[in-house]
Order: C-alpha cells, then sequence, then structure tokens
C-alpha cells in the first residue's frame, strides 16, 4: 500500500518538487508545429505548472519566453510579432528569442535600460511534428535516435489531446495490457481492411484474426516486464491454442512516454506531459514503416473528436463521454462509442483530478505499473543526488538508443521469443526509409540482420 507522501513524490511536477526536478531533466513538448503554422504564431503555453509564451518571430525562429512581462508583468501571449521579436502590447517593450530586451520604446532616446533586461528563455527545437522545450538547466540531453525521430517527415504524423488529471494515471494506461481485454472490448468484428488509423481494430501480423477478436475471446494475458536502457519493455502474451499465440510487444520510454503498435504497419510514441499537477496532454508521432502517412486522413480522424484550439475531447465529463446503455449492452464494453481514446479518458479522469495511491490493490497483472513506480522513485532520488538520470543522454549515447521494437501479432507457442523480434526486423529492412535494427536485436536475429 502506498503512503500520501509517497503519491505525492511520484505526482506532483512544480518547480520545487522532487518529480518536478525529474521532468525538468528532459525535452517536453509544448506544442504541435502545426499550432504556430497557421495564423496567429504566437501561443501562451503552461507547461510542469509554469506560464510560457511561444512565438515564432519574423524569420521562423521558435523563442519560448516566461509569459509575464518584466517590465509591469503583463500578458506577452497578447503580443505583437515585428522587428524581429516579440513586443509586449502595454509599453512596447520588444523581446527576442532569446529573451533580450532589444526596446524600450516609452523611455528617452539616450536610455540604456533595455541592455540590461532580459526576459528568461528556454530552449525550443522541431522535430517529429512537435515543438520541444528544455526547462532545466544547463545543456539539454541530446534526443535518442528512436524510429519517430529517424523517419522522414512523410512517414510520420502528429497530435494531441488534453486529459484533464494527473499525468501519472494517465501514462499508466499505456503500461497496463491487461485492461485492453475489457475497456476497449469490441463485441463485434469489422472488416479489418477499414482499419486505418484506428488503433485495435486491425488484424494482427501472420493472421487474418482482428485485433478485437483477440482481445474479446483472451482476456488473461501472461505479462512479461523487462528492464531496458530506455525504461522498459512488455511483452502480453495470449495463448490462442498449443500451436499459436499472439505476441504484444510495448515499451516505456523513460521518463513519461510509451512505444506501442497501432498496427502491422504503424507504431505510436506516445508522451504524457504535464500541465500541470491535476492536467496533461498526450502528444503522439505515428510513425509508418510502409507507405507515407495519409496525414488529412489522420488529422481528420482525430479532429472528428478533438475540438480546436484546446484539443479538448467532445466527449467528456460534462456530457458523460457519450455514454449510452444501450451500446454497452450490444456493442461495447463501456458505452462510449469506438474511439479508445475516450474510453482511455474516462478511466483516468474517474480515478479524480489526482489518483489516491493509497486506496488501491494491485495485483499481479500491474507487474508493469509497480515496476514502473519503482523506476520512477529511483531516478528521482537520482536527481536529487546531483546524479544524471536514465535516459539523459549525450550524443554518443543517443545513437545507441534505437527502435524501440515493437509488434503485434499471432506467432508459435513454442518459439515466440525469436518471432517477435523476426517481425520487426523484417518490417524495419522492408521500409522505404532506413529504420534502424535496434543492437539488441540485430545479435538475436542474425540471420535477418547478416547484410548489415
Amino acid at each position: 500500500m502506498m503512503s500520501q507522501e509517497q503519491n505525492d513524490l511520484i505526482t506532483r511536477i512544480g518547480p520545487k518538487a522532487p518529480a518536478g526536478k525529474l521532468m525538468r531533466m528532459y525535452w517536453q513538448p509544448a506544442a504541435l508545429v502545426d499550432e504556430l503554422a497557421e495564423g496567429r504564431p504566437i501561443k501562451a503555453v503552461k507547461l510542469l505548472g509554469e506560464n510560457f509564451v511561444l512565438f515564432k518571430d519574423e524569420t521562423g525562429r521558435y523563442g519560448l519566453l516566461d509569459r509575464d512581462c518584466p517590465h509591469r508583468g503583463a500578458d506577452l501571449a497578447f503580443g505583437r510579432l515585428e522587428n524581429g521579436g516579440l513586443r509586449c502590447a502595454f509599453h512596447g517593450w520588444l523581446f527576442d528569442a532569446t529573451g533580450q530586451c532589444l526596446e524600450t520604446p516609452a523611455e528617452p532616446v539616450n536610455s540604456s535600460l533595455c541592455k540590461n533586461i532580459k526576459q528568461r528563455s528556454y530552449p525550443v527545437v522541431e522535430k517529429g511534428g512537435i515543438l520541444w522545450a528544455y526547462l532545466g538547466e544547463g545543456e539539454p540531453p541530446a534526443f535518442p535516435e528512436i524510429d519517430c525521430f529517424a523517419a522522414p517527415d512523410e512517414y510520420t504524423f502528429a497530435f494531441k489531446g488534453l486529459i484533464e488529471c494527473n499525468w501519472l494515471q494517465a501514462l499508466e494506461v499505456g503500461i497496463d495490457p491487461a485492461h485492453a481485454s475489457f475497456l476497449h472490448r469490441f463485441f463485434e468484428d469489422e472488416d479489418t481492411s477499414a482499419a486505418y488509423g484506428k488503433q485495435f481494430r486491425g488484424a494482427s501480423a501472420d493472421s487474418e484474426m482482428p485485433m478485437t477478436k483477440v482481445l474479446r475471446e483472451y482476456d488473461r494475458p501472461i505479462i512479461n516486464v523487462e528492464h531496458t536502457e530506455y525504461g522498459l519493455r512488455l511483452i502480453a502474451l495470449r495463448e490462442i491454442d498449443e500451436q499459436r499465440t499472439h505476441v504484444r510487444v510495448t515499451n516505456q520510454l523513460f521518463p513519461h512516454a510509451f512505444v506501442i503498435p497501432m498496427s502491422t504497419e504503424m507504431t505510436i510514441t506516445q508522451w504524457h506531459v504535464p500541465v500541470d499537477d491535476v492536467n496533461c496532454y498526450w502528444y503522439a508521432i505515428f510513425t509508418s514503416y510502409a507507405a507515407p502517412v495519409d496525414k488529412a486522413k489522420m488529422r481528420a480522424q482525430r479532429l472528428e473528436l478533438y475540438e480546436l484550439p484546446e484539443y479538448r475531447s467532445r466527449k467528456n465529463k460534462s456530457n458523460d463521454y457519450g455514454f449510452d446503455p444501450h451500446e454497452q449492452a450490444t456493442e461495447t464494453y463501456t458505452g462510449m462509442g469506438a474511439d479508445i481514446n475516450v474510453h482511455d479518458q474516462w478511466a483516468v479522469e474517474s480515478m479524480g483530478a489526482i489518483q489516491d495511491r493509497t486506496r488501491e490493490h494491485l495485483g499481479q497483472s500491474d507487474k508493469a505499473i509497480i515496476q514502473y513506480r519503482r523506476l520512477l522513485r529511483q531516478e528521482i532520488e537520482k536527481v536529487a543526488s546531483g546524479g544524471k538520470p536514465l535516459l539523459f543522454l549525450d550524443a554518443a549515447s543517443a545513437r545507441s538508443i534505437q527502435g524501440p521494437a515493437t509488434m503485434d501479432g499471432i506467432g508459435p507457442t513454442k518459439g515466440w521469443e525469436t518471432y517477435w523480434m523476426e517481425v520487426d526486423v523484417k518490417r524495419r529492412r522492408g521500409a522505404p526509409w532506413a529504420a534502424p535494427v535496434p543492437a539488441e536485436l540485430a545479435k538475436k536475429v542474425p540471420h535477418l540482420t547478416a547484410a548489415e
């Protein structure tokens, strides 16, 4: 049983909180590139409990500054882009992307006041359709060379969604393989050829069996959890019969992401980014190993559910997530429609703004959650002692973090251990872009990687 103090330790992310100090040692998704690509390229951003203004200046350079103007505290998110920076609408003070004050126009002509004024600024980089910010001290870490960053732009698509609860319970859904057999259960199977862009609606690799049937009929997975150089690997096994077993391989990418298979040809890398202690965004990059991503279709599918500009779900607490008792009796386990994001959002928001883990009772199927919390506490303590946490990478070590491997397929009951690796490596070898084969897999299935 967890104490309240332990629960606070792993959930609170303010600047002075231990978990907040850990989070500030990583690049954080601050916005989608799309959010500044159209209309007014200035956006108020709340991230890790702090308020910022994100903007793109006239030269295309991104800047992230504290949101309150250092003159009198007015809101810079209502500023104007001009003369090489962001100008406060109150008195016209002008700041560049580094936070340096360039002009204080109401001051005397010979005033040197602006030379000594610098607003706190933060590094911003564009990667995978997301604008990433580093809020920590010192030099930021390097990005790992994982698939969603290695793939060309036309093979990726980025999106986000708001969840009104603490980041940790949102993340923990993604490392819980058992829940999918219940929360995401569909009573009827659909034509899997129409599954593009939808989770848990296609067929598993090497099989015509729809994922909906696998999850519905085999609801007691054996779950294996392995520690890796990037976090955790989860392997969920659902035995179909003596010859065949469904294998699903997913990953927890420390500190707050997971990497999961979406279909035989696409994966999802998803971060659960704290807005503050009681709200978070999921940011996802969908990566294709086959054809270029149909970005317009993927975006249109998601905009059926998510409303701009906040990317808030149209199905939410205010309308009971679209709950329909007739649908629950005849079509879906939840009665909340076919989009599994709604199911997940209901589950985690129903726990409360911050889940009270002093009242929970975990079982064997929660082993990944137990190990992740242990890992999180360990890395929080490491940072508190002045150390560098897991996946705080330099340029050399970043190149060694590749993949990670994911798969969803039906293979041999005896021999599944290498089967999933072979499926993942074959997909990489057949990709039209240079999808790297992680070194661990190259060693274990050398017959598929000998040409490298």
